[in-house]
């Protein structure tokens, strides 16, 4: 790291900007954020650049640059078109030991503008010293896109707060109360655009914290998606990096799971066949104790929590036990798999509906409604069918689907191992055995398999 990130106070201070064009204008604009005090010097100056320095309180030289004009400057800009200029103030600025930028001039610099994400008082500034400024800008774009614009309030509200806070509250506890302000039910409130309910909430829990300890645990359920984790949701992402413990099962994607708070516990519960680390039903509690504790709990799991994910049975218990939770959806297999394996659910003159199916065997059988699933114009999607996949085939062809109706297993779907066998009902368990296909596969059946190979745009390295 050879520039070191820091904040300026630069408010009321004088800042020469040496240019009168439009990259002289953009700096400009950035400093009367931070309420800086403008000097402008250049023989010609745009005209907002001019009402920029004016409403600063500043002043406007017309007229080329001379070192002299750096005499009651704290902050120094170079923005011409001139590289002799821009040298010339560069080795005046450093002589002068003035903080000095020169744009587009990383070498003549002794700071650089970053590129900066601004929500009220929280900035957040990306650098590349430099060295590749589209880069920190495309970073910026994506930080853009996670931080609701929200935020600025909840920052404003912790303003308004922070000395009521301190008078209120020992030291020692006042950082798990933000922690729990900026992560709990007054962040989502604020964050939403319920200030005065979010600040109510505060005050509540203000007075609670003087004379019993901190609120107790909460559960978050949220679905980790099919394995990519670009297909994750914002959401999905912010309590991710909240929790302090995670339980995750064996469908959830290594690349999602690093993106877990990286000291939070993790625990793993996932299943097999024939292998459980931890019954459902130890899961449930396991869930409840930490939460008991005083925890925030992440139950990540792949795909959809309410999809053949369980979801249902575990928030009934924490329910039961008066645990607050939240639910957040994620992408289900199913959707997630077809779609990076080229295959549309329901493309219209294939299919007319699509019916999500569990092809977990119970007892060693599979129990279903075969005459309803054989039934012609609808997709059929079985999860965790592949170890019955001999059975479901054999049983579609006996009540009257046709032998010949394509069918696909998507293996590892959404991630850099993807894997698309594509057969039909009578070849695809044999198919299955010769390429060895590995579980998490996921088994689509009908007409819209046959379009896999010309809409097919995923291609995993």
């Amino acid at each position: 790291m050879r520039y070191l990130p820091l904040a300026f106070d630069v408010k009321d201070c004088p800042c020469l900007i040496v240019g009168g064009g439009s990259v002289a204008t953009r700096k400009a604009r950035l400093l009367i954020k931070a309420e800086a005090r403008l000097l402008v010097v250049a023989p010609e100056i745009s005209d907002e650049l001019q009402r920029l320095a004016t409403a600063s309180g500043g002043e406007i030289f017309r007229e080329q640059y001379r070192e002299e004009l750096l005499g009651p400057a704290q902050l120094v800009i170079a923005a011409t078109a001139d590289a002799d200029i821009n040298r010339a103030v560069s080795a005046d600025a450093r002589a002068r030991r003035l903080p000095v930028n020169v744009v587009d001039a990383p070498e003549l610099c002794t700071f650089t503008f970053p590129a900066i994400v601004e929500r009220g008082p929280l900035s957040i500034g990306i650098s590349s010293g430099g060295a590749a400024p589209v880069l920190a800008r495309q970073i910026r774009a994506q930080l853009e896109a996670l931080l609701a614009p929200g935020i600025a309030s909840l920052a404003e509200l912790a303003a308004r707060m922070r000395d009521r806070v301190k008078a209120s509250l020992p030291e020692a506890s006042r950082k798990d109360f933000w922690q729990w302000v900026f992560s709990g039910p007054v962040a989502d409130k604020v964050v939403a655009g319920n200030v005065v309910d979010g600040e109510n909430e505060l005050l509540e829990a203000l007075q609670k914290w003087q004379g019993s300890p901190a609120p107790g645990g909460e559960v978050y359920l949220v679905g980790g998606g099919p394995g990519d984790p670009d297909l994750l949701t914002f959401r999905a992402l912010r309590l991710m990096q909240q929790a302090d413990v995670v339980l995750y099962d064996r469908l959830v994607s290594p690349a999602v799971l690093d993106l877990v708070r990286r000291d939070a516990e993790r625990i793993y519960v996932g299943k097999k066949k024939e292998f459980h680390s931890v019954a459902q039903d130890g899961i449930n509690q396991l869930l409840v104790d930490l939460a008991l504790q005083g925890k925030k709990v992440l139950r990540l799991k792949g795909g959809d929590p309410f999809i053949f994910g369980r979801g249902g049975e575990e928030i009934d218990k924490l329910a039961g036990a008066g645990i607050p939770f939240q639910v957040v959806p994620g992408i289900t297999a199913a959707s997630g798999c077809a779609s990076y394996a080229g295959i549309p659910l329901t493309h219209r003159d294939h299919a007319q509906s699509v019916r999500f199916i569990t092809g977990h065997l119970k007892e060693g059988e599979l129990d279903l409604p075969w005459s309803e699933l054989a039934s012609p114009g609808q997709t059929l999607v079985f999860y965790m069918g592949l170890t019955g996949l001999q059975t479901i085939c054999s049983q579609l062809v006996e009540h009257g689907l046709a032998a010949d109706t394509p069918a696909a297993l998507v293996e590892k779907g959404t991630t850099s191992e993807q894997r698309v066998v594509v057969g039909d009902l009578r070849t695809l368990p044999q198919l299955a055995e010769t390429e060895a296909v590995e579980a998490p596969a996921l088994t689509i059946i009908g007409g819209v398999v046959s379009l896999h190979e010309k809409l097919r745009w995923y291609h995993p390295q």
